[in-house]
């Protein structure tokens, strides 16, 4: 279903948006802040929100962004990791360790050659954000690799399959939006994703026990609003100052809410008489060498200046 946002006149421009969550969902929220206050602006520009997956299914967002097909998009950027290989970093095991530490790296280096990657693409980024996440499981709780055992499991992004795939698990792809239906029909017996989506997917009626992002994450994936290059600098200069003012507030409140995100999780998953666990230091670094032997070595040897972005990122503290 689509929804209009504020009313448009005859001379405005519209831009269209597209993203793969329910208006529930807070990378919703995000792209409807800066909505609202395009409209408030009266600038001749307004922005189409088609949320749900309602115009382009949930992984192949980017392209008709690169294209010029799609103005906005809020998007997972590895789900691209298929056309860029190193977008594939922005969901890397442990890469992340807490919200503060995405966002020094959303401001960093290691964030301005990705950015260069989606400039080569028509590509840029209006909002920065990480989501963090964690785990869920019908049966026993997840916190350590051996816990993953035979089980049948869904993981965001190459880097985390790699991983889980290591720890003895089958790994089944599949976008966000179905997951529900993979727990409920019983081709998932295990979930990784965000925080935000295990609430607004309601997957706390499918599962038994639920690992949330705690002081320690394994779980962050970079999900920023991307608009098309060329789109932006066809915008008059007025035009574009109040859509960069929208999204520095946008993005000041989105890290706000992440944080805020984690802790709701918890909250809802435990009054739907969900088991919470909770992943110890110890459990951290039992994943983050797992890691280390089976993703992010095969990122280094498949993708040409893997290693140096590692390091890039690395050197952010």
């Amino acid at each position: 279903m689509t929804s209009f946002i504020g009313a448009q006149s005859a001379e405005a421009q519209q831009l269209r948006l597209s993203h793969q969550w329910s208006t529930a969902d807070l990378r919703h929220q995000v792209a409807q802040m800066i909505a609202d206050d395009l409209d408030a602006a009266d600038v001749g520009l307004s922005i189409r929100i088609f949320p749900s997956a309602s115009l382009f299914s949930a992984t192949e967002q980017y392209q008709p962004v690169s294209r010029g097909q799609l103005d906005m998009t809020v998007y997972p950027l590895s789900y691209a990791g298929g056309q860029r290989p190193e977008f594939n970093l922005t969901l890397m095991p442990g890469l992340v360790r807490n919200h503060d530490h995405g966002a020094r790296l959303n401001d960093s280096p290691f964030m301005e050659r990705l950015e260069e990657l989606m400039a080569e693409d028509d590509v840029m980024v209006l909002v920065h954000g990480y989501l963090a996440g964690g785990f869920a499981a019908k049966g026993e709780c997840i916190t350590r690799p051996e816990h993953m055992a035979g089980r049948n499991v869904r993981a965001a992004g190459r880097a985390f399959e790699q991983m889980l795939a290591a720890a003895g698990a089958s790994i089944s792809s599949m976008a966000s939006s179905e997951i529900y239906n993979g727990m409920q029909t019983g081709v998932l017996d295990a979930v990784n994703t965000s925080s935000s989506s295990f609430v607004s997917f309601r997957l706390y009626e499918q599962v038994d026990c639920y690992t949330p992002a705690g002081d320690i994450a394994l779980w962050f994936m970079y999900q920023p609003l991307l608009m098309n290059k060329s789109t932006f600098d066809g915008l008059s200069a007025e035009q574009q100052e109040v859509l960069l003012a929208a999204a520095a507030k946008a993005e000041e409140w989105y890290l706000e809410q992440a944080k805020l995100d984690d802790v709701r999780s918890v909250d809802v998953y435990r009054e739907n008489g969900v088991q919470i666990a909770e992943m110890t230091v110890e459990d951290f670094e039992a994943w983050r060498t797992l890691a280390m032997e089976s993703a992010y070595a095969s990122f280094v040897d498949q993708v040409p200046n893997g290693q140096e972005l590692l390091d890039m990122a690395f050197e952010v503290e």
